[in-house]
């Protein structure tokens, strides 16, 4: 089952951002230096998540680079880390984001009192946890680092946000930090069934799996739901997202990256890694609550997203439409539409990502998030306007574009075994191209307008030395401040993205190989009949 072939660039991935963090604590009074180095160790990490999917054996077991020792022997509790294809490729999402995220923030005006350092070091901090989550094989582990990441996030937002940073921050906190606790009543009930099951209790993820999944179906629902309430406030699902709006919206564009990008993938993993394969017969009865949940959170979320006027809410509400889909293709049983699921997971972030950062650098120029504020920015910014094109286009699914197979996937494979939940989830494919058509619009087309393009006040000078118009000010009336399209730090860090979105949209193989066998695995051990499978595959299963 576990592989400890090669555990040294996992254990490398874990150590070296908190080796990062700390460094970057200590140099926090030299601004420039606290940056290139937090860069350098977080480009270290790309390069050693590389390598770890190069040495990832797709044909091998299914928890390889593993390794363990004890933490609480009197408890079986051990420090055991291993990766499978899908921790393995959100690892390496992060590896990619993290790097992108600092170079984004190289300007950052930081709140008063606030270092560049401190800022750095906790995102690295962040990055540390995080890999930690996905890599845990240890039930116990999981859950402590499940609540222990949600620290950095909690002064990231609460330090380094917008004016109600403090609200967004315990919203998030609290949120987050009920369902770990709720999940822990779970995870203690899992030990003493392994304990009457072996003797000894365990934590072991894998020993588990093996023991504890037997259990009878009422047993399972109530051990299903302490797991499923963590994971679904995480994921967001609807009506358990509401903290995801107000943190996007008051974090930082470099936080919110992380947050939207990564965190909430804590929980769609949650829901392969752990709720499938303990509790087979709980995921099945209790699907069409899952599904119904998803769609719901695919057509409330497409509704509220076009009806926003703040920007970094309306990418939370497209963000809670997109994870509405992934749990579709997870909850419908079919290899194709979790393999989509699994690939959505990593294609949402690379185009959420970019979609993010990209109006971060809009707001950088304009002063505002508001989309009113904005028109015909096109005109000052075409580079600009032309990458929050193509994010949006990924973000719509758009063919040719990352993640357009990620939903193909789902929508295809979900049909044979849910076909009035993937009709009613297509209906967001229709409400995707009119948000993200109508945000484009409102900010990048038609003439110069709004109050971040040509004044805030009447009769106030800008800088181009002519007194600007009112929010409705058309540039015929009135001379716009001066705005200038991408930097070249900009650009660097919108490149890596925008080849991901065009590179993966026509060759996704790369990510369709590594999580397959993964999917495969997990569908075996949910006990589900696969409509696209084979008899011979299915009966390959152990």
């Amino acid at each position: 089952m576990t592989s400890a072939t090669n555990s040294w660039v996992l254990a490398a991935l874990l150590l070296l951002p908190l080796v990062g963090a700390g460094v970057v604590t200590a140099l926090r009074a030299d601004a420039r230096t606290a940056k290139l180095t937090a860069l350098g160790f977080s480009l270290a990490e790309f390069a050693l998540a590389i390598a770890s999917w190069v040495l990832f054996d797709t044909g091998g077991a299914r928890i390889q680079q593993s390794f363990s020792f004890d933490w609480i022997p009197a408890f079986g509790v051990h420090v055991s880390f291993g990766v499978d294809g899908i921790a393995l490729v959100m690892i390496a999402v992060i590896g990619l984001l993290v790097p992108l995220v600092i170079g984004a923030g190289w300007s950052e005006k930081l709140p008063e009192g606030r270092t560049a350092g401190g800022f750095f070091a906790l995102i690295l901090l962040e990055q540390a946890l995080t890999v930690g989550v996905f890599a845990a094989t240890d039930v116990f582990l999981f859950y402590v680092l499940f609540e222990i990441m949600l620290i950095p996030m909690y002064f990231l937002i609460g330090s380094y946000g917008g004016a109600r940073r403090q609200y967004a921050a315990v919203k998030f906190f609290l949120y987050s930090f009920l369902g770990g606790l709720i999940m822990l009543a779970s995870v203690i009930a899992l030990y003493v069934m392994s304990a009457d099951e072996l003797g000894s209790g365990t934590f072991d993820w894998a020993t588990l799996v093996r023991t504890v999944s037997d259990a009878p179906l009422s047993t399972q629902i109530w051990l299903f739901l302490g797991f499923f309430v963590a994971f679904a406030i995480k994921a967001p699902l609807v009506p358990l997202h509401t903290w995801l709006p107000d943190a996007t919206a008051e974090a930082p564009i470099g936080v919110a990256v992380l947050l939207v990008g990564i965190l909430d993938k804590v929980g769609t993993f949650g829901f392969l890694r752990y709720l499938l394969p303990l509790f087979p017969a709980a995921s099945a009865e209790l699907a069409p609550l899952v599904l119904v949940l998803a769609v719901a959170g695919v057509v409330y979320g497409s509704l509220l997203a076009v009806g926003q006027s703040d920007m970094k809410r309306f990418v939370a509400y497209v963000s809670i439409a997109h994870f509405g889909f992934i749990a579709l293709g997870i909850f419908s049983f079919s290899s194709q539409a979790m393999t989509g699921s699994v690939t959505y997971m990593v294609n949402h972030s690379i185009a959420t990502g970019m979609l993010i950062l990209v109006i971060g650098m809009v707001i950088a120029r304009g002063g505002s998030s508001r989309i009113a504020d904005y028109g015909g920015m096109a005109k000052l910014t075409p580079l600009l306007a032309g990458m929050l094109l193509i994010a949006g286009l990924s973000s719509l699914s758009l063919p040719g574009t990352n993640s357009f197979i990620s939903e193909f996937l789902v929508l295809i494979g979900s049909f044979p075994k849910a076909p009035v939940y993937t009709i009613i989830a297509t209906v967001g494919m229709v409400f995707a191209a009119l948000y993200v058509l109508w945000l484009y619009q409102r900010i990048m087309q038609g003439p110069l307008r709004g109050a971040a393009l040509v004044g805030v006040e009447p009769g106030e000078p800008v800088s181009g030395g002519s007194s600007a118009g009112g929010a409705l000010a058309t540039a015929t009336q009135t001379e716009t401040k001066k705005i200038l399209d991408l930097t070249g730090r900009e650009k660097w860090v919108l490149a890596p993205l925008l080849v991901l979105i065009v590179g993966l949209g026509l060759f996704p193989k790369p990510v369709l190989a590594t999580v397959a066998p993964t999917v495969d695995a997990t569908m075996c051990a949910a006990g589900q009949a696969d409509p696209v499978q084979s008899a011979e595959r299915q009966s390959q299963c152990p």
